[in-house]
């Protein structure tokens, strides 16, 4: 007695893929009939593709829990090397390396060029040039100048303070007015006497004037000019000089003309006598300088023919 197999394919164990054989068509059972009465149903090649019962395994749906987050690079940070920029080497997760070609370095162009080459060193290279001699030279210069100023700036300090120079003093001791009219109302004639005075009012430094020259004007006008010899004032020496100032057919301004007619005939009649002078002061060797004195003095007299000195006002600046 054979036993019984149950045919009925409602009653058959469900396959192991349900959801899959409801969406297939049911087919009838095809192949040889097995003598015990039911049909075998050949085993597919598990990779034959083609056949027409082949069933691909199914794979689980991936979780979103599981799912590859992206990794964004890091910023890499710079080194300056000669003037240019290395970027760092890229950070490694995970045995992978992560670039703009995806993983596989063979992809990546910019594994390939850097095949054979050698990785720069991140380390800071010191780039200080050594200095040019040009620059040496000029610091050199410029330090040697200022060296030489604040000596010589010293050494005048030191010797100031030693001799204490100071300047020659002019001055009309007396002064004559011998003759003064006017031919023909405007054509000045005038004869005067100045008794000058130089005064060395140093201690320890000679004065030497080299250049004198002494100018008498009426009113701004210039009437008469003399030069002095060149002399030599000593230390705390006054020198005398004898200045005669002689005036001849000088042609006076209407105005200037009646001014004088009138000073002489009330009796106080007024000059300027201004001075220009060339002094050097000798403070022993080789220690010498020269500068320029200007003087101005304003003298009174009384008409002529023996006017005398009045009053007097002079000074003397460089």
């Amino acid at each position: 007695m054979y036993p019984q197999h149950e045919t009925n394919p409602h009653f058959l164990p469900q396959p192991p893929y349900p959801q899959l054989q409801e969406q297939r068509p049911r087919l009838p059972p095809q192949g040889p009939r097995h003598p015990d009465g039911h049909f075998t149903q050949p085993s597919p090649r598990p990779h034959d593709t083609h056949h027409p019962h082949f069933q691909p395994p199914l794979q689980p749906r991936p979780s979103r829990h599981h799912l590859p987050q992206p990794v964004i690079p890091p910023k890499t940070t710079t080194h300056r090397k000669h003037g240019g920029e290395m970027p760092l080497p890229q950070l490694h997760q995970g045995g992978h390396h992560f670039g703009q070609h995806g993983d596989d370095p063979e992809q990546d162009p910019r594994s390939q060029q850097g095949q054979g080459q050698q990785r720069p060193s991140p380390l800071p290279v010191n780039t200080t040039r050594k200095a040019r001699p040009v620059a040496w030279i000029i610091a050199a210069f410029c330090t040697l100048f200022w060296i030489i100023v604040i000596v010589a700036g010293l050494a005048v300090l030191i010797i100031y303070l030693v001799y204490r120079p100071r300047l020659p003093k002019f001055d009309i001791s007396t002064a004559t007015l011998n003759a003064a009219y006017l031919d023909t109302g405007y054509l000045l004639e005038a004869d005067l006497t100045i008794l000058a005075n130089f005064t060395n009012p140093n201690k320890k430094v000679n004065v030497d004037f080299s250049y004198v020259i002494m100018d008498l004007y009426y009113e701004s006008n210039l009437i008469a000019t003399r030069y002095v010899e060149p002399f030599t004032a000593h230390r705390g020496q006054s020198i005398f000089e004898d200045i005669h100032m002689v005036t001849s057919q000088v042609r006076l301004p209407i105005a200037p003309s009646q001014g004088l007619a009138r000073q002489m005939n009330s009796g106080g009649v007024k000059f300027d006598v201004k001075g220009l002078f060339r002094a050097r002061s000798n403070l022993g060797g080789a220690l010498r300088y020269s500068y320029w004195l200007y003087t101005h003095c304003i003298i009174t007299l009384t008409g002529p023919p023996s006017g005398v000195l009045i009053s007097k006002k002079c000074t003397t600046k460089r």
